[in-house]
């Protein structure tokens, strides 16, 4: 050892003179093999006098092969010197490896030394030759691995006691260091626990701090008169006298890569075949019936534009005749075909269908034809169900109206109107038992009831008159002479005033309201913008519907004004209804098309319906049910389930539910009408088979 480790080693032998564990110590073959007996009888009465630090600084000279031994060594003596357990944790006594201090290791990161040692001299890194076989085997043999650690500070693995290991797994569980901390013991309050009457400092405020400051008052009077006097002056806008020069190019780059980006290559001229060569193979070359066929072709139509030839030798081949017409049209192809890259949209041809609801799910509607209702002998063009859903009213080109029952089919009564019936309608009133009837150029009311008031004079060219003789014992009533034919003809809720059409684009009298308890009849409007097909009463409201050829008006007849004009979109209007709440309308056309209007919407269909292939004869709502039909001369009549929303932001449903079929095609005419019951959710059809179906 050193002169100046003898030098301590005999003062620490003179403090301790006396110690009986030296030779026990030093029989272990731990030590024995390292240090002398001399050497040991020095070191052992520091470890006993407790100067570990002080032998540390001692044994620094060691060779590092020592060193790892010692460390064991000096271990297990100060274990038992001190009588610790196995497990209990123990400071470093043999750390001289590193005498740093507690310093950032990554300092020494890029050096082999991670130190100096109290003479100055480096402290090498620790040889860590383990690879994972080792780290394996040292994790199945060694009980000690899952609490040994490896610090950075001196290089070695250190194990770590029970209370470290408790004190690890409580920081991991978010609890505190300190087992005997108590986090919720009451809070000493040092000042607020006296309550004082005064604050601390009771001084009253200055009067300075309620009046203007003088000194302040006097630098702004200077800053001002320099100001005045021109002294002070603001800080001027420099002029940048130099020319201002752009970067023509500075975006010159990414133009230019957008445009390489984007370019398409043109395609290339394709490659000759065997037919252009000039010796080609016999089964290349035309025919005389071939070349005759090619002559007579356009030219646009030739899978050629030239004849296969053959020739002996090459230089025999003469110059290629279009060969300017060919390059030319090349030229058109590169500069006159516009070239441009699409970027492909996948899209999931399920996510372009609308999530609508199951058929099933929105029961109940009509399914199944149950009765059939036959007497008629020509179309049947109109029909109408009683208020009370027990009659059923139908009028046929045969020149008779037929009253059935509902329940039975059964044919009540035939009343013979003595020409082709265009349209019927029953009154809504429950109270009264009536049924208007179109029938050429006249309107017929046919009632049950006797009517008590008087006929009434002749409004202009609509004439009012009782029926008499046979016609009262058919049940006639009343007659409403037109000027012309009458196509239509329909009711105000309230069963008072009904409606009727005459088409004609020579004149404007195609619409006539009339007042069946003073008799009376009026034309609304001066004049009528194109050729009225139908009409219709709002249930609720003062308005009036009139459906023109391509569009629809609604009219207030309070205000008498025009209110709105919805756009159908559609050739010709067939059909016109109305729903019960007033604000949503349907109408069909004879392009085979479905309008569903939303007043509150728009004046543009909401939705429109192609699902019939041939012309829409008829529409309606139901009165009670969300559910509206279509009567197309396709031979269907086709249900769908419309539900109105009471919310405003929320759209109506419209899902088609069932296609129902019971009628047979007669002269290129199929379903003429439809309209539902009052109170089932029944279907009926009128059509040109002479039949009426009923769907329930």
């Amino acid at each position: 050892m050193p002169a100046r480790q003898d030098r301590c080693f005999t003062k620490t032998k003179k403090l301790c003179p006396s110690c009986t564990l030296n030779t026990a110590l030093f029989n272990s073959s731990d030590i024995s093999n390292i240090l002398s007996q001399s050497d040991a009888d020095k070191l052992f009465p520091a470890f006993i006098i407790s100067r570990l630090d002080y032998c540390n600084s001692l044994l620094s000279g060691c060779p590092k092969s020592s060193v790892k031994s010692l460390q064991s060594f000096q271990n297990a003596t100060v274990r038992k010197l001190t009588g610790t357990k196995k497990r209990e944790y123990i400071s470093p006594i043999l750390d001289i490896r590193n005498t740093v201090g507690n310093i950032p290791m990554e300092w020494y990161k890029d050096f082999p030394h991670i130190g100096y040692n109290l003479d100055g001299k480096k402290i090498y890194k620790p040889i860590r030759n383990k690879d994972e076989l080792d780290d394996f085997l040292d994790k199945m043999e060694n009980p000690e691995y899952w609490r040994t650690v490896h610090d950075k500070q001196t290089g070695s693995d250190v194990v770590l006691s029970d209370d470290q290991v408790e004190l690890v797994n409580r920081l991991q569980r978010g609890q505190f260091g300190d087992v005997n901390f108590n986090e919720c013991e009451p809070m000493v309050e040092f000042f607020s626990s006296d309550v004082m009457i005064h604050p601390v400092t009771n001084r009253p405020a200055d009067k300075r701090s309620f009046i203007p400051s003088l000194t302040e008052k006097e630098k702004v009077s200077k800053l001002v008169h320099a100001i005045k006097m021109g002294w002070i002056k603001p800080r001027r806008v420099e002029d940048d006298g130099r020319g201002r020069y752009y970067n023509l190019w500075a975006s010159e780059d990414s133009s230019i890569l957008a445009r390489h980006k984007m370019h398409l290559p043109a395609p290339k001229i394709p490659l000759p075949g065997h037919h252009e060569s000039y010796n080609p193979p016999p089964e290349y070359l035309f025919t005389d019936e071939e070349r005759a066929l090619w002559e007579q072709q356009d030219p646009a139509d030739r899978k050629l534009p030239f004849v296969p030839r053959k020739y002996s030798s090459l230089r025999q081949v003469p110059a290629f005749s279009q060969f300017i017409h060919e390059r030319f049209e090349r030229c058109l192809d590169l500069y006159l075909c516009p070239r441009q890259r699409k970027m492909r949209v996948n899209v999931n041809p399920e996510d372009l269908i609308p999530q609508l609801p199951k058929p099933k799910d929105l029961q109940p509607f009509p399914t199944t034809r149950s009765l059939v209702y036959r007497g008629h002998s020509g179309l049947v063009r109109s029909i109408s169900v009683s208020p009370s859903g027990q009659w059923l009213a139908s009028g046929s080109d045969d020149g008779s109206v037929r009253f059935w029952e509902v329940c039975s089919s059964r044919c009540m009564k035939t009343v013979q109107v003595g020409g082709a019936v265009k349209s019927v309608a029953w009154n809504p009133n429950p109270s009264v038992c009536l049924l208007a009837v179109v029938i050429l150029s006249s309107e017929r009311l046919l009632s049950a009831q006797q009517e008590g008031e008087e006929p009434a004079e002749g409004n202009g060219s609509v004439v009012w008159s009782e029926a008499e003789g046979e016609e009262l014992n058919q049940g006639l009533r009343l007659k409403i002479q037109h000027p012309k034919a009458v196509h239509q003809v329909v009711w105000h809720a309230k069963g008072d005033y009904l409606a009727s059409v005459m088409p004609d684009n020579t004149s404007h009298l195609q619409v006539y309201i009339h007042q069946l308890s003073r008799r009376r009849s009026q034309n609304p409007f001066s004049r009528n913008k194109g050729l009225v097909q139908c009409i219709s009463f709002h249930p609720i409201r003062p308005y009036f519907f009139v459906a023109t050829q391509r569009s629809i008006r609604i009219y207030n007849l309070v205000k008498q004004e025009m209110t709105k004009k919805l756009q159908t979109n559609s050739k010709w209007i067939s059909s016109m209804a109305v729903h019960p709440g007033g604000d949503h309308v349907i109408c069909g056309s004879y392009d085979c098309k479905l309008s569903w209007f939303d007043l509150d919407l728009s004046t543009k269909p909401y939705k429109m319906l192609r699902h019939h292939k041939k012309a829409v004869r008829g529409v309606a709502y139901h009165r009670l049910y969300p559910l509206f039909a279509s009567a197309s001369d396709d031979g269907s009549v086709i249900v769908c389930h419309g539900t109105v929303y009471n919310d405003l932001l929320q759209n109506p449903l419209i899902v088609p539910v069932k296609v129902l079929r019971g009628h047979v095609m007669t002269h290129d005419l199929g379903v003429l009408d439809v309209t539902f019951h009052p109170t089932q959710p029944w279907v009926f059809s009128s059509g040109a088979d002479a039949t009426i179906c009923l769907f329930t």
